[in-house]
């Protein structure tokens, strides 16, 4: 009965994940599901019990989740750069092309 649990959540999760609307949120719940599935795995082997599978899994998620959304790369005009102006004032606007030439 578990496992058939088990199935459902991971297909409800994929589910869930094909609905996100950014890149970030789609890299973030495919790398919770990799995460998830290989935590899963790493905790069974470890510890070979139902409660080690479940927290490989959890941990497993998380982890997969941050490290796909910090993965996802900027598009070009979405970075912000700190500039100041010729009265000294230190400002925050989207970066030019000299940030992105090198010309900095």
């Amino acid at each position: 009965m578990n496992f058939h649990k088990a199935i459902a959540a991971v297909l409800m999760t994929a589910a869930l994940a094909g609905c996100a609307q950014t890149e970030g949120q789609q890299r973030a719940g495919t790398g919770a599901l990799i995460g998830g599935a290989g935590g899963a795995l790493v905790g069974q082997a470890i510890g070979g019990n139902t409660k080690s599978t479940v927290i490989g899994a959890a941990s497993g998620a998380l982890l997969g989740a941050v490290v796909g959304s910090a993965t996802t790369p900027q598009r070009r005009g979405e970075q912000m750069c700190r500039y100041q102006d010729r009265d000294g004032r230190i400002y925050t606007a989207p970066c030019d092309d000299r940030y992105y030439n090198g010309d900095y």
